[in-house]
């Protein structure tokens, strides 16, 4: 039996997340379906996480076993099989206990916000259509200070089956638009709670706009307790940028 892992992005917009659900379509079953169709066999993905309802990926792995050989042009194969919104891009053998989602020690996300209603972006972009715009420096103010913390409960949606809220986070920083017409949020972790980006984000807009001080949230952070303006932003502009393993991935 060979495992491999692949490499992949997609467009989540028409999907209900990564993880297959019940009378739902979602980029696990569309993969599993065009795994099983050219492999002639029942083929299970496991993903690196489960990527919300709406969310993209730009950088995705998940892993699956197979007992024979990968026919020849796999990938070009596959590739012509799957909806134009997903696409396979490389695959890598790997040892037989590797393992896509608990291996991986970095995730990295970016969230794009826009100020200019753009609509051939609107699908991947946040377009922020209130008059009055958040401080940028306010915003990277509150970005920084979640860089002193670890335990990340006011961030974790609300019914989530997360054992810790235990976070260690690398990076945390707003990109500003040389034009002033848009703001990009990087974050990096080697964990992410359910929802979590989008909290953080809503956070910062809602200190850039004066709504919430950053007291309050260092408070919350500190209490372990939710943020008092608790804002989920639209999950189109999120995006899944990058997944790092302790080991070295050599593609076929």
């Amino acid at each position: 039996m060979q495992r491999y892992f692949i490499a992949l992005a997609y467009n989540g917009t028409r999907y209900c997340g990564w993880q297959k659900q019940p009378g739902q379509t979602t980029v696990q079953e569309s993969l599993e379906s065009a795994f099983s169709m050219i492999l002639g066999e029942d083929i299970e993905l496991t993903g690196c996480g489960r990527t919300d309802t709406g969310v993209h990926a730009l950088k995705y792995y998940a892993h699956f076993n197979i007992a024979r050989s990968l026919p020849e042009g796999f990938l070009h194969r596959i590739n012509r099989v799957l909806d134009s919104d997903i696409a396979v891009y490389q695959l890598f053998p790997v040892h037989w206990d590797a393992h896509a989602r608990f291996d991986a020690c970095y995730r990295s996300y970016a969230y794009h916000l826009t100020f200019r209603k753009d609509p051939f972006a609107c699908e991947t972009a946040y377009f922020f259509p209130f008059r009055d715009r958040p401080s940028p420096g306010l915003m990277q103010a509150a970005a920084q200070t979640l860089l002193s913390f670890e335990d990340f409960f006011p961030f974790c949606k609300t019914g989530h089956d997360a054992k810790t809220t235990l976070c260690t986070i690398f990076r945390s920083e707003w990109e500003v638009d040389p034009g002033g017409e848009g703001m990009v949020y990087h974050i990096a972790a080697n964990r992410f709670l359910r929802g979590m980006v989008r909290l953080i984000v809503g956070m910062c807009i809602e200190v850039g706009l004066g709504r919430l001080s950053l007291g309050e949230v260092e408070q919350a952070m500190l209490r372990h307790e939710r943020i008092r303006r608790n804002v989920s932003v639209p999950p189109g502009g999120l995006f899944l940028t990058d997944v790092r393993y302790p080991y070295t991935l050599t593609p076929l």
